[in-house]
Order: structure tokens, then sequence, then C-alpha cells
């Protein structure tokens, strides 16, 4: 029987493999013994210059298989050979990954050597967890940041979105968190970012001391959609390898719109109808199944706690993608750009952002306080225009006089230097300390 089992395993295993049919624009047809491949499965073409091509199988039509490329078609024509994989993609993380920055496929792009593999494959294309088998979100998560850690606390498994246009500073908060965290671990995808912008992030922003227990996936904007998809993808199952570590993992991905208009191109690519401002169905499909990865693990692992970046053309906030990542998440970070025009950064709207584990997660001797400092800077928010023009004469209101007095130090208490760290408690006690300040004020 042994003899038997060693001769069976000397057997060379038998290629599969097909010809490229056609190639109109970046879809590939396959035609060959297509019957047992699936959708989602790998196939690499033999371009003609003897090199190979890896590509995505995405489809059928009329008993060929359609494929995307995960680089640029240079060299493939007609009748190239198609080789088919037995297996669909996956990564072997490990702890040596951490303080590393390397590609959707896993391969270092920071020159510092080759990266040791870890013993068990972790699918690009996991399923989440069953919800009977998460727990609850935890405590709170310290990320450093008074203006998040107070107004909109977030909790250990929690999945937030940060919605903003262009320029308004997502990248610098991004590293202020990645750096300022108390979570054991930071996972960062750069997803369709310009090639200058992501060497600016890891090294001004990011620095060595936050790389040092983070690792970072990186697809350009001028990559191939599969790339930029798979980066996501990725990014989602290193998280998934160090939850199941029992860490706590900060998984922070810019951006899902990227992300989504990526997965439009693939699905634009193999004919499917656009619907909402140009996007197909499948886009809609992919978004909670990529976000669902994310948050509490089981009794037994840690926990994934996400932000994802939304971009919002002209700070339209009910753009397709925006309202329906809105709907998935446990909250929102709004970030405007005429708070980043006058100066203050971070630049979160308070009024507009929400934590749904807020007051849950919140100390009862702190909810009276954060309601105040709500009020009143919704208070002045009502009033500024009149107070801007100088038609608000003081005393004419008692609540509006307060908002006004207390408003430069609560605006100091929102702004924070890259540089600067606050906790949880300091946040909260220097918020009660403003907020007692207009309360004293008030009797005095």
């Amino acid at each position: 029987m042994k003899s038997l089992t060693t001769a069976i395993d000397a057997i060379d295993e038998v290629e599969v493999f097909g010809r490229v049919k056609t190639v109109q624009g970046l879809l590939i047809e396959i035609v060959g013994p297509v019957r047992e491949l699936r959708v989602g499965g790998r196939v690499s073409i033999e371009t003609q210059a003897g090199e190979y091509l890896p590509a995505e199988i995405i489809g059928f039509r009329e008993g060929h298989a359609l494929c995307l490329p995960f680089g640029p078609l240079a060299g493939v024509r007609l009748g190239c050979k198609a080789v088919f994989q037995s297996s669909d993609g996956a990564v072997y993380p490990s702890p040596a990954w951490l303080g590393r920055v390397i590609n959707a496929v896993g391969e270092p792009i920071d020159g510092k050597g080759p990266i040791a593999a870890g013993a068990s494959a972790y699918p690009l294309r996991q399923n989440p967890l069953a919800a009977h088998d998460r727990v609850r979100v935890g405590a709170p998560i310290d990320l450093g940041v008074r203006v998040l850690n107070t107004f909109t606390t977030i909790c250990d498994g929690q999945r937030m979105g940060i919605f903003a246009g262009s320029g308004v500073g997502k990248s610098v908060l991004m590293s202020m968190l990645a750096r300022n965290t108390d979570a054991d671990v930071a996972v960062i995808g750069l997803i369709g970012e310009r090639g200058r912008e992501v060497h600016e992030f890891i090294s001004e922003y990011l620095g060595e001391e936050g790389l040092q227990r983070a690792v970072v996936v990186v697809a350009t904007s001028d990559e191939a959609a599969l790339m930029r998809r798979q980066a996501a993808y990725l990014t989602l199952s290193l998280s998934e390898y160090f939850r199941d570590q029992g860490q706590r993992v900060l998984c922070m991905m810019d951006s899902l719109t990227r992300f989504a208009m990526a997965q439009r191109e693939i699905g634009l690519a193999i004919g499917e109808p656009p619907t909402a401002k140009g996007y197909p169905p499948t886009v809609f499909t992919e978004l909670p199944r990529l976000l669902e990865r994310a948050g509490p693990g089981t009794p037994s692992t840690g926990s994934i706690t996400g932000l994802f970046t939304v971009l919002v053309e002209g700070d339209d906030h009910n753009e397709p993608i925006a309202d329906a990542v809105r709907g998935i998440l446990d909250g929102h970070i709004v970030m405007e750009r005429g708070i980043a025009e006058r100066g203050r950064y971070p630049a979160v709207n308070v009024l507009r952002s929400i934590s749904r584990t807020m007051p849950g997660c919140v100390p009862v001797d702190m909810r009276p306080t954060l309601s105040k400092a709500r009020e009143l800077m919704s208070v002045y928010a009502d009033m500024e225009e009149l107070i801007r023009l100088g038609a608000y004469r003081k005393g004419s209101d008692p609540k509006v006089d307060r908002a006004i007095a207390i408003n430069p130090a609560l605006e100091a208490f929102l702004s924070q230097q890259r540089e600067e760290r606050t906790s949880i408690a300091d946040g909260y006690n220097m918020l009660a300390a403003i907020v007692d300040m207009a309360e004293a004020q008030q009797t005095g």
C-alpha cells in the first residue's frame, strides 16, 4: 500500500489549458475544457514573450470562459495558451508581515526583501462570520483623536465610514489613527491611490512608528481593476488572520469608492446593465460581502474594528455608494471642506457624524456633558450666519450667548495636531472642563 501511495504521488499533475479566442477591451474569451472551471478561478495566459499573465474567470458565455487580467494585455494574442489553475486566490500570512508594504497579491514592494509565509491559507474572498457566532461589540477603542474619542466613540468590532471629498485630510487622519490607536495591529488598504500619495502617506504621515505594528496593502490607480478589487479583499483577509490570533485589529481602507469603481469596471466588462449612476448590480452585492467581514469575532478570537473612507463627489452625501455604505455600517464620520478651509483639522463635522453604539459605550457621567456640548454647537451653527454678519445682539438669547462664549474653546478642542495624541479619559476631562466653564459663566 505504501509503495502504491508513493507511485501515485510521483505522477505528474495533469495540466488543463485552453486558448485565447477573442480579446475585446480588457475582456479575454478562452475556449477549451471549461466545464470544470468556476467563477473566481485563476488562469495564467502565456504571452508572446513567454511570460505568464495572471487572470481571473469572471463569467461564462456560450461555453467559453470570460477572464479579466491582473495586468496589462501587452503580448496577448489569439491562440495564446491559457493554463487553468486548480486553486483560487489565497495568502499565507504570518507575524513577519507586520511593518511591511505589499501589493494586492501579497508581494512585498518596500524593498526590504521577501516575507516569510505562514502555515495556514486565508482565502481572499472569505465568507463573513455567521451572525450567531459573533460576540457583541466590545469596550471603546482608543483612537488617540479627541473629536472621535468623545463625540463619535467607537467600540471594538464596530464598523464606521469616513465620508469626505478630496483634499480634506482623510490620509492625515488615517495616519493619526494608525499611530495613536491602542489596537494591537493596524491593517491599512490604499485602494486606487495615486503613487505619489502612497509614498507620502507611508514615509511622511505614517512613519516608522506607525508602520511597526501595521501592514499596508497598496493598489495604485494605474493598476488593473482586478488588482484594485483584490487589494480590498487582501486587506480584510489579513485583518481576519490577525483577528484569529486573538489580536484587536484596526482595519482601515481608503477608499471604498474606488473598490466600487473597480467592481463597476469588472461588471460592465462582462455586460452587466448599468443602474444607479452607472454602477451595475454586483457593486451593491459586493459591498456588504466585503464590509461584513469586519466586526466582532468569536469568544475565542479578537475583533476587527473597521474604518472605511467614502469619497463624496461635490460633497454629495446621497450619491449611490455613500447611501449604500451608510446603510451597512454602524455609523459615519463626516469631514467637510468648509471646516478644512478655515484651518481646523481633523475637519470633522460633529453635528453630522454619529456612532450607533453611543451612548451605550460612553460613561454615564459623561453623557450630560456630551449632550450639552452638542446642544451648544448646534445653537451656534444655527446662528452662525447672523453672528458673522454682526446681526445678532449680545443679550438677546442667553443660550446663544453661551454658545458664542464657548465656541472658541470647543473649536480648539476639536482641532488636533498630527503628532498629538489624546486618550479617551483625557479627552472627556478636557471637554468636561470646557462645558463646566460655560455653565459657570451662565450662573455667574
